[in-house]
């Protein structure tokens, strides 16, 4: 490959910032609120022109489930807050069992919730500008400036150019690995099956809208690539997509809108309409940190340490996993970590930690390190676990599941769960 080395001036921004978040998914929100709620200054750099990443811009509006398929809920925390405010404004489907807290007896009826993505977006802009939160729309992080392993700020790019931004403690919740990559960080590279939902809606989902007073029921899915979670229906001709290549990204949006066109382009005109088309790649397994632990689908009901939050397996009643801190740093990097879904996982276990929930809590917990981490004058890399697990607590996140929820018989079939496919 052929290089280009150039040198350039770049304006200084004045401000410096406590905590820099980069991208703006439900994991970096969390970041960025817990700190300003810790007392601390925080920005979050987002790419795009909303809020929410994949839950709303992706058009992946799904709480998966928050319970371990029983009745009994498994995560709290901020998780449980942000699902509670992405049902209060727009529309919303909860199940009955669920509306008012925990059932009061057991049920198979699982916590999930689906919402209103554009409605969620702009309600959370609002909940994190009251917050105290500066957000920095229509920007990208573009590189860090790295002294060694630390990294002293980060260059940005908006619509005045390019800017050197401060800051102490750097969050990367891009997805991509964006910041980690370039600072020289361990990453693992994933691949994505063809995946591309769209929002319809038509006449014949208006008339059942209209029917049932329910305006959710005005839009059904359309798609171009439509391969599932375990990638069945990949067709053999059409490569898996890499979330961290311009030509793979152009490809695949190339490929995927091509293909919608041929699915819908002889539907009646008077009858259909794409009303959203996602505005980000639908990469779930992008890129991630090669963290000092990496999660296994077989870690199911193991106690770890270090542990930030329990959760369930979306897919699988009574699996319970625990998320140690391990999975968001790298040691020797002192100010940057990650969370969502650039966790550590590998397999179906990476899978389990980047759906909204488990983002959420590990957005929480980076954003309660880095912030004990500024406290203790320590790196984010060696910061006090117990410290960041009582900080967790506190704001009511469940670091170990109860032994009291293992099954004695470990022998679980797998359960897709298929419930609120019409939105």
């Amino acid at each position: 490959m052929e290089y280009l080395e150039y040198s350039e001036k770049i304006p200084v921004r004045a401000e410096s910032y406590d905590v820099v978040v980069a991208g703006g998914g439900v994991a970096g929100v969390a970041a960025a609120l817990t700190a300003v709620r810790s007392g601390k200054s925080a920005v979050l750099i987002e790419k795009s022109t909303m809020l929410g990443g994949l839950a709303t811009l992706g058009l992946i509006n799904l709480f998966v489930p928050m319970c371990n398929g029983r009745g009994t809920q498994i995560i709290f925390g901020l998780a449980e807050e942000f699902l509670r405010f992405s049902i209060k404004y727009g529309w919303a489907i909860i199940p009955d069992e669920w509306k008012d807290g925990q059932p009061k007896q057991p049920t198979e009826q699982r916590y999930i919730a689906r919402f209103s993505p554009n409605i969620f977006a702009i309600a959370l802009l609002q909940f994190l500008s009251d917050a105290g939160v500066k957000i920095f729309f229509d920007t990208q992080v573009t590189a860090p400036v790295m002294e060694g392993k630390h990294c002293k700020g980060v260059i940005i790019q908006g619509k005045s150019g390019r800017e050197f931004l401060r800051g102490k403690m750097f969050i990367d919740v891009t997805g991509d690995g964006d910041i980690m990559r370039r600072a020289g960080m361990p990453v693992v590279i994933g691949d994505n099956f063809d995946i591309y939902a769209v929002k319809a809606i038509t006449l014949e989902s208006c008339k059942k809208a209209v029917e049932l007073g329910r305006i959710e029921y005005a839009v059904v899915g359309r798609s171009g690539g439509g391969v599932n979670l375990y990638g069945k229906g990949q067709p053999a001709d059409v490569p898996l997509w890499h979330g961290t290549d311009t030509d793979s990204m152009n490809e695949y949006f190339l490929h995927n809108q091509k293909l919608l066109f041929q699915k819908i382009k002889d539907e009646p005109n008077e009858a259909m309409e794409i009303v959203t088309l996602p505005g980000m790649p639908q990469t779930r397994t992008s890129c991630r940190i090669d963290g000092e632990y990496t999660l296994h689908v077989d870690d199911a009901y193991k106690h770890f340490d270090d542990s930030i939050g329990a959760i369930g397996d979306f897919e699988r009643r009574d699996f319970l996993y625990e998320m140690p801190y391990r999975l968001l740093i790298h040691y020797g990097f002192d100010n940057i970590a990650t969370a969502g879904r650039s966790a550590a996982g590998v397999g179906y276990a990476w899978d389990i930690l980047r759906v909204i929930p488990p983002a959420i809590i590990t957005g929480q917990a980076v954003g309660n390190a880095a912030c004990a981490a500024l406290d203790a004058n320590t790196g984010i890399d060696r910061v006090s676990v117990a410290e960041v697990q009582k900080r967790q607590s506190q704001q009511n996140v469940m670091i170990h599941f109860d032994d009291a929820l293992v099954p004695k018989d470990l022998k679980h079939s797998g359960e897709h769960f298929n419930n609120f496919d019409h939105v």
